[in-house]
């Protein structure tokens, strides 16, 4: 049977609903042979996952997700098998935690603005162990414990989600930045769903022309929000460009559109590739 492996996996550490531990259980029941944990702005759930992940036997992938801002446009970038445990690597992700942090309180602000009372210690009660990548989930689950919204899609569409009364955009690296710090790690920067990109401004082939002279190195073509159509194309100008290929569920547990683990599969070669492009060879 063919190994395969999910390539964009989240945990609670930042914007999902399952625990690594119970990612690395799910992906067992997957059949999956690799997952990569590809968190946001942070790595602290990388060594739990590795922990259960031996008596499972699913090979944990080191991974982080950045974002960056291209023309006033957001994009994420994926590292994989990155040195996870570098100094100057980790500094760098406390560095956009605690921009994370900032942003949750203005929000906290502008929702006791509009009459809605949250305080900023539950949230971080509500974060638990990982308040260092507190997301606009974290917030979304707070108005829901307090009553103030019936769902936690409620609370992005009414009060959090973009262009909503308490938005509050995020802090961007520049694709060079969030590039080199997956670079200095050791690690292969990837596109992350070329389809969620705004490309009325500027064609996705002219943002991967900037991205390439940037040093990024693979583009994700198979994710939950391709179709066929979307995945051929973007294999198309991987192979045009000569981009590594990368796949994944983007799975946030029940969090967010409840995208499961598993619901998108690569050959496990596509892995081999990355290990081969990267300084880790784990």
């Amino acid at each position: 049977m063919q190994k395969v492996a999910d390539l964009h996996v989240h945990t609670n550490v930042s914007d999902s609903t399952f625990s690594p531990e119970k990612v690395v259980r799910y992906a067992r029941m997957q059949r999956l042979d690799a997952i990569a944990i590809t968190d946001h702005d942070t790595c602290a759930a990388i060594a739990p996952a590795i922990i259960t992940a031996k008596d499972a036997g699913v090979e944990i992938i080191p991974g982080v997700e950045l974002t960056a801002e291209i023309d006033d446009d957001e994009i994420h970038i994926l590292g994989y098998f990155i040195d996870w445990q570098d100094s100057l690597f980790t500094k760098k992700l406390e560095e956009l935690c605690r921009a994370r942090k900032e942003r949750a309180k203005e929000i906290l602000r502008r929702l006791n603005g509009q009459g809605i009372d949250l305080k900023y210690e539950d949230l971080l009660e509500i974060a638990g162990s990982n308040s260092d990548s507190l997301g606009r989930l974290h917030i979304a689950n707070l108005l829901y414990k307090k009553g103030k919204v019936s769902c936690v899609k409620e609370a992005f569409t009414k009060y959090i989600g973009n262009n909503s009364p308490a938005y509050v955009k995020k802090f961007k690296l520049s694709p060079k930045e969030a590039v080199d710090i997956i670079k200095d790690a050791g690690g292969v920067s990837v596109l992350a769903h070329p389809k969620t990109i705004n490309t009325e401004i500027k064609p996705l082939k002219d943002i991967l022309k900037i991205l390439i002279n940037d040093g990024i190195q693979g583009i994700e073509v198979y994710h939950s929000d391709h179709n066929t159509r979307d995945s051929n194309e973007f294999k198309k100008l991987a192979e045009e460009y000569g981009l590594l290929i990368t796949g994944g569920s983007d799975c946030h547990g029940l969090g967010k559109k409840e995208v499961l683990l598993g619901k998108v599969k690569v050959p496990y070669e596509l892995v081999e590739k990355l290990r081969s492009a990267s300084r880790l060879k784990i």
